[in-house]
């Protein structure tokens, strides 16, 4: 096993963390950093300040787009103990991100390891008021200087750690959707079931067109026929009717959310009917139409659960639950960020315990 470098820079003052946080806008003082190349594989890893990346004009990601990244979160729990929920799943989806686009897996405990010594070590950063977490982005990206399209041979692991406000700060209120079919986000056997910036890219001008519109996000069908139902831009999605919950199954062209994962497995506990199949928008529209559409409800890690109070295909206007949030949601909401803080029992191992040592100098 390798030994983390540290470069911990002195801290002259306490921690005061802003009243409002937001979300992606502060960041600690330190993150974690490893380097790929052919000859040493993955070495070199750090923890150090945060500062700014000096890197060649010709770096390689830059222009071809080679790079995933990962999205998870840490939470301060109710006797202050630091924990993170499901990391190590997290960092499997990244390995299979990273394959898909030729970046060499990295160690998943190694990593895993690595990452509670950096949360260890920003312990201060951490917010303690419900719905407020550690947001936890790394990210790996070919970093040759190089025009011309091939894997990069040489990469960059980086860790980054955000302090981060609740999704929802005014509540727990159900979001406006708009489903299209005038663009696409991803095809099977490409692309859409990796966290790779590309993915994001495609989505950006559909989604600027929904908020002009009025609406919070869209609602992608898949890139082929256009009517199966895939996913939003930044979450999965449940549709449930009278007689069971619809989740689109994994097909290449969906995100394996680890959120999703985490829905699908207490529905099946609490005995409900989830199924994991195709739905075509149709078949939702006329659930509708005929009163069986009960809810429909995002899963991401950002806001965990997102009701959605109102979706729009063409001209078809569908107010979900009257505008509100649905029971299933808010239960499911309250189970998960119960069992993020401590207030519930982990039955699941989905908790993986940040112990407090000594800070490394």
């Amino acid at each position: 096993m390798q030994q983390i470098q540290y470069k911990i820079k002195e801290r002259t003052s306490q921690v005061n963390l802003p009243e409002t946080l937001g979300f992606g806008k502060l960041f600690t003082d330190h993150l974690f950093e490893m380097d790929y190349t052919p000859e040493k594989g993955w070495h070199n890893p750090s923890i150090q300040p945060v500062d700014g990346l000096l890197m060649h004009p010709a770096t390689m990601f830059i222009h071809y787009g080679q790079a995933v990244f990962e999205g998870m979160k840490a939470f301060k729990q109710e006797n202050g103990d630091v924990v993170t929920f499901r990391a190590d799943k997290h960092i499997e989806r990244l390995n299979n991100s990273s394959r898909r686009i030729c970046i060499p897996e990295v160690d998943k405990d190694f990593v895993l390891d690595a990452l509670k010594e950096l949360i260890n070590i920003e312990r201060d950063w951490i917010p303690a008021k419900r719905g407020e977490s550690l947001y936890i982005r790394p990210f790996i990206y070919g970093t040759d200087p190089f025009l011309g399209v091939r894997p990069a041979k040489n990469y960059k692991l980086i860790i980054l750690l955000s302090p981060v406000g609740a999704y929802y700060p005014e509540g727990f209120k159900p979001v406006k959707i708009l489903v299209t079919d005038e663009y696409v986000r991803a095809v099977r056997k490409g692309l859409g079931e990796c966290k790779t910036p590309a993915n994001y890219a495609a989505s950006l001008l559909a989604g600027e067109d929904a908020v002009k519109k009025g609406f919070t996000q869209v609602l992608w069908l898949d890139g082929v026929e256009q009517k199966y139902v895939e996913e939003v831009g930044t979450m999965n999605i449940f549709i449930q009717l009278k007689d069971e919950i619809v989740t689109p199954k994994l097909n290449g062209s969906i995100l394996p959310g680890i959120t999703r994962r985490t829905v699908i497995e207490l529905l099946k506990e609490w005995n409900m009917n989830i199924a994991e199949r195709e739905i075509t928008i149709d078949e939702v529209t006329d659930a509708y139409d005929k009163g069986n559409l009960v809810g429909v409800f995002g899963t991401g890690t950002a806001a965990i659960i997102s009701s959605v109070g109102w979706l729009q295909y063409k001209d078809k206007q569908m107010t979900l639950n009257d505008g509100k949030a649905g029971e299933l949601d808010i239960k499911l909401f309250d189970e998960i960020t119960s069992i993020h803080y401590g207030l519930k029992e982990d039955t699941h191992n989905w908790i993986i315990p940040v112990e407090q040592k000594e800070t490394v100098s």
